[in-house]
């Protein structure tokens, strides 16, 4: 009998031991959301996610904002319940909008893969509140191939003068060259960004310059903002598109490129995989943006990053080791690295894959040849969304015959607006 009761008590704590095993196995993995900031890279973000949940048997889910619009998807997002894990914090004013929701990123596996710290944002208690994951580098792309057809060579620009002759000689003889200078301007919200975030850069790196700004200024002087007339007019008016419907956009730039309808196409090292399709890397060449500043013929090609990643601090625990642990994949694989350099470029991480991109070997070969570095002043910009909207608005009445006043008023005016409307001072 006390062999029985021994032989029945020791089934119970084997039955026990076995449903505690079972109750570890199936507790909660976590999950990651990660919400994209860059479209252009979303169907290999998806094949991505694809594979790293094949692979772990963690669910990956990328969401895409659209095009200009996420600040306002990431503020929709984050009231849901299942609110993103994983999003982008790309400059000190959103670190000062998002920073609570900002994981500390210090001692993380994945921050010790950084092999820079120039490219990590941090809240003014020293918080890393999101690491940058890649660095890009944008300015005018070049077909050296219709170039030459035109009579010319890439040597031959050297400045924003030379630039204008060679452009506005190319859009004067559209009609025989079978080409024109530039690719559309569009101003819809697909294309608009590239000018009202990236080529307003030109006069806000100059002020900044000669500023020394270490945070986001009250106030603008505008000094440069003929500079940025200049080369505004300069792709406006040499381009097979009319001026008058650049407002309502519609455009494809890109194609347009890639069809060999237009020699200059100002985008970023982000474009190469696609451009690379229809031209070969000896046809291409990025050069820097011209617009008349003294001393500009040593300038480089504008530099930085906005792509940083933070890790929500309100998610769960599970959710947020899922998140970091895909992060650190990402960096580390042999899949992760290799998607990561073919969609991102240059990747500031210590098992980074070698980067076939022409465009950000023209970057670094000008900063090698001892050319300045345009720096992403644009990052400093207050409520970055509405400042931009406002600055599309007034440019695209000065397209249709206003002043460029107007557009001097919402790049200085519009800027103090909304420095007072995030910061309250």
């Amino acid at each position: 009998m006390k062999k029985l009761l021994c032989a029945v008590l020791c089934m119970v704590m084997c039955l026990s031991l076995l449903a505690g095993c079972g109750a570890s196995t199936k507790s909660k993995t976590g999950s990651v959301y990660w919400l994209n900031f860059k479209p252009e890279a979303d169907a290999a973000l998806q094949e991505i996610a694809k594979k790293y949940t094949e692979e772990t048997g963690v669910s990956v889910k990328v969401v895409t904002a659209a095009s200009g619009n996420y600040e306002s998807t990431l503020t929709a997002e984050m009231d849901k319940s299942a609110a993103p894990t994983m999003f982008v914090v790309g400059n000190s004013a959103a670190v000062g909008t998002w920073g609570d929701y900002c994981l500390d990123l210090k001692d993380t596996d994945v921050y010790k893969e950084l092999t820079t710290d120039s490219f990590t944002l941090y809240d003014a208690n020293g918080k890393a509140a999101s690491i940058g994951y890649c660095y890009e580098s944008y300015g005018i792309i070049v077909n050296k191939k219709l170039l030459k057809e035109a009579g010319y060579e890439i040597t031959d620009i050297k400045d924003f003068a030379s630039l204008k002759t060679i452009v506005e000689d190319i859009h004067a003889r559209a009609a025989e060259l079978g080409f024109d200078a530039f690719t559309s301007s569009g101003m819809d919200g697909s294309s608009s960004w590239r000018f009202s975030g990236h080529l307003a850069n030109m006069p806000l790196f100059y002020e900044m310059r000669d500023d020394k700004w270490t945070e986001c200024p009250a106030e603008l002087t505008g000094a440069y903002l003929e500079n940025y007339k200049n080369i505004w007019d300069l792709y406006v008016n040499n381009s097979a598109y009319d001026i008058n419907t650049l407002a309502t956009g519609g455009y494809d730039a890109e194609a347009e490129f890639k069809n060999g309808d237009a020699v200059f196409y100002q985008n970023g090292t982000w474009e190469y995989a696609a451009l690379s399709e229809s031209w070969a890397d000896d046809e291409m060449q990025m050069i820097p943006i011209y617009c008349g500043v003294e001393g500009e013929e040593k300038a480089g090609l504008c530099s930085g990053t906005e792509n940083c990643w933070a890790v929500n601090a309100k998610a769960s625990e599970a959710d947020q080791k899922a998140t970091l642990d895909f992060m650190y994949w990402l960096v580390t694989s042999e899949a992760g690295t290799k998607m990561m350099a073919e969609q991102f470029g240059a990747v500031p991480y210590k098992k980074a894959a070698a980067s076939s991109n022409v465009f950000l070997a023209n970057a670094n070969e000008l900063l090698a040849a001892g050319n300045y570095n345009v720096d992403w002043a644009f990052n400093y910009t207050p409520n970055v969304d509405d400042w931009r909207a406002g600055l599309v608005a007034a440019m695209n009445q000065y397209d249709a015959g206003g002043d460029w006043s107007e557009v001097e008023t919402a790049f200085v005016q519009g800027w103090a607006n909304q420095y007072q409307a995030a910061y309250g001072k």
